[in-house]
């Protein structure tokens, strides 16, 4: 599909060439993984028949390239897709209740630069404290679309990528809304269904609530990912893990300012509409996995394990 905008630089030569080294892709042999995951998945009744090769060739990076890592997200992808209609349908950017928390509930834009190592950066802010709990479902329906879009967009490949969460505007009425079972499910989402690595969680503009809120999500969220997330009590300390001039303006840099990305991605998302539309009906069909069906209720247990779902 031929776009509008351009929202994503992506790598030089010369750093694509470090990043295909850091996530084992080799040029001679990518093709050959593509075309075996797209026979895996015409062989595999419960899923998709087809998908696009961009995606698939994002789900390969990330999983470095193996096959069977590879497989296992894809499944879980398309199964949390059926699973998870709160987030996966009604992806409509002009919908009233989308757009209302677009333009004046929270922003989480990713930014166009790169970090010298090759990573994404998005930021996540608050601009309304109230959020009701749709608002916040829609939240991360908004988030995953916007993923969902990166497994198109991002042809080249990063390297990882960075979230950081400015915590300003979160107050105690946001946490007595938050929802463990949607928490978990969310959390499910980025860390076993989508080829994400995350490298690091940065949040800035803390407070006792914010801690709070980072000791609720804590218990959803991997080991290895815990120990990735650091409290920043001044945003200059941010700056000694991402470059100060690829930031928004708010934040010292001069990429633009976070309601000018936050615009840009709004038209993107847009942009994506009938895309979304078809995408509804690619998800996993439980009625003809080989074997034992997935039980919903077993994958959303409220103990915060993921020992089950374990892809590392």
């Amino acid at each position: 599909m031929k776009l509008k905008t351009d929202l994503l630089v992506h790598p030089s030569e010369e750093l694509s060439e470090k990043i295909r080294i850091e996530l084992k892709e080799d040029v001679t042999t990518r093709d050959r993984d593509l075309a075996a995951i797209k026979e895996w998945l015409r062989k595999e009744p419960h899923l998709p028949n087809e998908w696009e090769d961009n995606p698939l060739m994002t789900f390969l990076r990330g999983s470095s390239f193996s096959l069977e890592k590879c497989k296992r997200k894809l499944d879980m992808y398309f199964t949390m897709r059926a699973a998870c209609p709160e987030f996966f349908t009604n992806r409509d950017a002009t919908s009233p209740e989308l757009r209302e928390v677009l333009k004046s509930k929270l922003q989480g834009p990713p930014l166009p630069g790169l970090t010298p190592n090759g990573r994404r950066v998005t930021i996540c802010r608050g601009l309304y404290p109230g959020l009701d709990s749709q608002q916040i479902t829609d939240t991360f329906k908004l988030a995953l679309m916007i993923g969902d879009i990166r497994l198109v967009e991002e042809v080249v490949g990063v390297a990882g990528d960075i979230y950081v969460l400015d915590g300003a505007v979160l107050g105690p009425s946001l946490l007595a809304k938050l929802s463990p079972s949607v928490i978990k499910k969310f959390m499910i989402c980025v860390q076993e269904a989508y080829p994400v690595k995350l490298k690091e969680v940065h949040i800035i503009n803390t407070s006792p609530v914010v801690e709070r809120f980072v000791n609720f999500v804590k218990p959803f969220l991997k080991e290895k990912i815990r120990k990735r997330i650091f409290i920043h009590k001044e945003l200059k300390d941010l700056y000694k893990y991402i470059p100060q001039e690829m930031l928004p303006n708010e934040y010292g840099g001069k990429c633009g300012t976070m309601d000018e990305l936050q615009a840009k991605w709004t038209q993107k998302l847009i942009e994506y509409r009938e895309w979304f539309k078809v995408q509804d009906f690619l998800i996993a069909n439980e009625s003809l996995r080989p074997g034992k069906p997935t039980n919903y209720d077993e994958l959303f247990g409220i103990d915060g394990s993921f020992r089950q779902l374990a892809i590392d």
